[in-house]
């Protein structure tokens, strides 16, 4: 299955809202609501799904703006933190240790923050090869691949999990994010815990000089790079995969294409964190599971917000956003815009109780 890809959005000094898809379902009201101006930033992952978000939430009320910037998770998180934004996206939530050291400005001290995991989204293996398109790959092959310890197409590891394609003696050029990145830190867990042998550095954010590759920054950079080269292969948010080839990835005897349904199977498989507040939902992915049709390659965006704001000024319009985010008719139409899965039922109670207590 591919996933349409979309056209990069540069939002630098954020003074107009995102620019919007035109098919994502609209939600019914009378266009009225709530009114005022609030901002996020964070994961470029979520650029595609906040474009489907931020139309629908809009026509409902159209006094609202949301404007997103798509900086990177880090550059959210910090954001956030400092009180630039309301609101944030990571691919990643922040540490219990994180939590507990920060000072969020935007936020009552000691009243905690918000943590919805509203977007799930395989992350793809991309890869440009001429007249390939898929392979299936175990996950010790994939780390050597990305620490260079494969580095040929044709390499016998990589051909005899695809005795019927045809593979060049062609160098490979493994290309990874420059930027710190929730992706990265979702595709570096996934392989520290399938295959811990062969990738020692662990689940990291940023990309390890010592392994070498073509850097290149955000998801838009990842696949341009991986696009316009030759013999290349990245990691990427499912959603801008394209027309490129794609990897199956090994999970106990099968290999699992990427899918919203299999994204959706690993989560629900997979476990709330430990020692975290009653209103902090970050998931840990079981990535090493053999469970029957989960694609462990995952990635789940959160949005991040207070639980309670020192300023009252556009609570209610944030309130109204990650409301309708998380709604079933918001889960819709950032499926439908960037091909997401769905939050299920048991995040969907959770997460709606807490954005509704939100003051």
């Amino acid at each position: 299955m591919k996933f349409t890809h979309l056209g990069t959005v540069s939002i630098i000094a954020m003074t107009t809202a995102l620019t919007l898809s035109a098919c994502v379902p609209a939600p019914s009201g009378d266009g009225t609501g709530l009114s005022g101006t609030i901002i996020g930033a964070g994961a470029s992952s979520q650029q595609s799904a906040q474009e489907s978000w931020v139309r629908g939430f809009q026509l409902a009320n159209v006094q609202a703006t949301v404007e997103y910037d798509p900086i990177g998770s880090g550059g959210g998180r910090d954001t956030f933190v400092g009180g630039g934004a309301v609101f944030a996206a990571s691919d990643r939530a922040f540490t219990v240790e994180e939590i507990d050291e920060e000072e969020f400005v935007s936020c009552v001290p000691g009243t905690g923050i918000l943590e919805i995991p509203a977007y799930i989204s395989p992350i793809a293996i991309i890869f440009n090869v001429d007249r390939v398109d898929s392979l299936d790959l175990d996950a010790d092959t994939i780390a050597a691949i990305f620490t260079r310890d494969i580095d040929r197409w044709d390499d016998s590891a990589i051909a005899e999990q695809n005795p019927t394609v045809e593979l060049p003696n062609q160098r490979i050029t493994a290309v990874h994010r420059a930027d710190d990145s929730g992706t990265t830190a979702n595709f570096t867990s996934y392989l520290a815990e399938a295959a811990p042998e062969t990738w020692k550095s662990g689940s990291i954010e940023k990309w390890p000089i010592e392994f070498g590759g073509e850097a290149a920054p955000q998801t838009s950079g990842v696949v341009d790079a991986v696009t316009n080269g030759t013999g290349t292969i990245g990691y990427a948010d499912a959603s801008r995969a394209g027309d490129l080839g794609t990897v199956a990835v090994k999970v106990g005897d099968e290999y699992v294409d990427y899918s919203p349904e299999a994204a959706a199977a690993i989560v629900d498989v997979s476990p709330f964190g430990e020692g975290r507040g009653d209103t902090d939902f970050a998931v840990e992915i079981d990535r090493a599971s053999t469970a029957a049709g989960v694609y462990p390659v995952v990635l789940i965006s959160y949005l991040i917000a207070c639980n309670e704001y020192i300023s009252n000024e556009d609570v209610d319009v944030i309130r109204g956003y990650l409301d309708y985010v998380i709604s079933p008719e918001g889960q819709q139409a950032a499926a439908a815009g960037a091909g997401s899965a769905p939050i299920s039922q048991r995040l969907f109670d959770k997460a709606n109780a807490a954005v509704a207590a939100i003051k």
